[in-house]
């Protein structure tokens, strides 16, 4: 197929590599095998209605089921002057006569086809990438809970702040990445209606059943609005803002595990496994995993500026701006951000706390101060002027060369009686019960396991519903093959 009846020449070879490429095997594969499925479904939906014969219909499945048998071997050197689906679709027409190949397209377009591909392959990718999440949010929870006692100073502006717990730290992690995995959640939700029926742009006048097509390729319904279903990818554009506000949560997550494990801070270890030398230092031990997490994120924030910018301006039509140009950008980076959370599982997990140093800073870095504070606060001083007294203390300390607070000097009319004694800093910790603090840490975790047990389950109810769909694809389309004798698939996978 050369040419169509309106046209009579085609893109010169150079513009062909430009607009389309050079598709290699796996790249043949992976554009028609989905593609194929498509018109499966389509296939069984045009018999169903009464649009496609049923001998017709088993000669189109059984030459499909063998080419995606083949990995589409056949198509593998063909020439395709107008890309891969049209050369495609040309090789049916060869193969079986106008008659029959030239029938698979009645009721759709190039058009919403495309957007079908995009869906499913977005809704693919979303699952695959919903499911790593939620295994980092296990490992998080669970390594929270493990070291929920292990006292640390955290750090404001780069400076000791306050006594937590490591294990409250990486719960706030957790509770980060929980809105995350909702926008993720939300935006697999999104992909809830196939575009497949939209046609090029307003639907058509034949008597096609949409709602079919959708059921047997694991959408829960058809297009609502034929034009809005060709020419909106804001689905995908909110997919890699998702992925990229996660991505930069795990890229201030590897940068604290960076910071903490130089030898200077010294509170987090790496095993062997999870850093590498230097061809160069000897004396090297590089945590370098976590550069790749902080750096990933910069693929989808530059996928998703380049999507947008692509799609700006665009008429709110099907255009290749839209269509091609802007989602091409995002299945690298979602791929990207996929890769930094398998590699924040494994330095989530593998990473171990310095327990003794930890707290040995915690006790040398005055991160007590406000705790003191808050003491006499809570015994009548006006806060301002416990904030001043305590102070004042910790500048005479580190001039005497102090490394904690041992004497306070009490203002002249404080209450009988005050004290500024403190007791473990693990009940320092504990006490800190309020607003969220690492005293609620069990609490706080309860609750993110709840949700996740929460995201869970609509993850699999979003897997078993594309289950679903491709049993009953499966089995209408060897009813139509067994109607007609065909053994097509019988001893393969479609």
């Amino acid at each position: 197929m050369s040419s169509t009846g309106r046209l009579t020449h085609i893109l010169g070879p150079r513009t062909r590599r430009v607009v389309y490429g050079e598709p290699d095997p796996g790249a043949i594969h992976g554009e028609l095998e989905p593609i194929s499925t498509i018109d499966m479904a389509h296939v069984v939906m045009l018999t169903e209605c009464g649009l496609l014969p049923a001998d017709t219909a088993a000669a189109l499945l059984e030459r499909i089921t063998r080419l995606r048998e083949e990995g589409f071997g056949s198509l593998h050197g063909l020439p395709a002057p107008r890309g891969l689906y049209l050369m495609y679709e040309g090789h049916l027409v060869a193969e079986l006569g106008a008659d029959v190949g030239g029938k698979l397209h009645t009721g759709r377009s190039r058009n919403d086809i495309k957007a079908t591909v995009t869906a499913m392959r977005l809704r693919a990718e979303l699952t695959g990438l919903l499911g790593e999440v939620l295994r980092l949010q296990a490992v998080l929870l669970s390594r929270a809970r493990a070291h929920r006692d292990v006292v640390m100073p955290i750090y404001t502006h780069f400076q000791p702040a306050m006594p937590i717990s490591y294990g409250y730290y990486l719960c706030g992690i957790a509770t980060a990445l929980d809105r995350d995995i909702t926008a993720l959640r939300q935006t697999l939700d999104e992909l809830d209606r196939c575009p497949l029926g939209a046609g090029a742009v307003s639907g058509t006048d034949l008597p096609i059943e949409p709602a079919r097509t959708a059921s047997l390729l694991g959408f829960a319904g058809p297009p609502l609005h034929a034009i809005d279903a060709v020419a909106a990818r804001d689905t995908l554009l909110r997919a890699l803002a998702a992925a990229s506000s996660a991505g930069v949560t795990l890229s201030r997550l590897a940068t604290d595990l960076q910071l903490w494990s130089t030898q200077e801070f010294g509170l987090i270890e790496f095993p062997e496994r999870l850093v590498g030398g230097s061809s160069a230092m000897p004396q090297k031990r590089n945590a370098f995993l976590l550069e790749h997490v902080k750096a990933k994120a910069g693929a989808a924030i530059g996928a998703w500026t380049a999507s947008a910018s692509a799609m700006k301006s665009a008429p709110f039509t099907n255009s290749i701006e839209v269509g091609t140009e802007a989602v091409t950008p995002a299945w690298p980076a979602l791929a990207a951000v996929r890769d930094s959370v398998l590699l924040a599982q494994v330095l989530v997990s593998g990473a171990r706390p310095a327990v003794e140093r930890m707290e040995r800073r915690t006790a040398e870095s005055f991160v007590t101060a406000t705790v003191i504070a808050n003491r006499l606060v809570a015994q009548g001083v006006p806060f301002r002027t416990a904030h001043h007294i305590v102070g004042a203390a910790v500048r005479e300390a580190i001039e005497s060369g102090a490394t904690e607070l041992t004497k306070i000097a009490l203002p002249d009319g404080a209450p009988t009686g005050t004290a500024t004694e403190l007791s473990s800093l693990r009940d320092v910790v504990a006490a800190h019960d309020r607003g969220g603090g690492p005293g609620e840490l069990d609490a706080a975790v309860a609750v993110l396991r709840e949700r996740l047990a929460a995201h869970g389950q609509r993850l699999a109810d979003h897997r078993g519903r594309t289950r679903d769909a491709e049993r009953r694809l499966h089995t209408a389309v060897d009813a139509l093959l067994a109607g007609h004798g065909s053994t097509a698939g019988k001893d393969g996978q479609r």
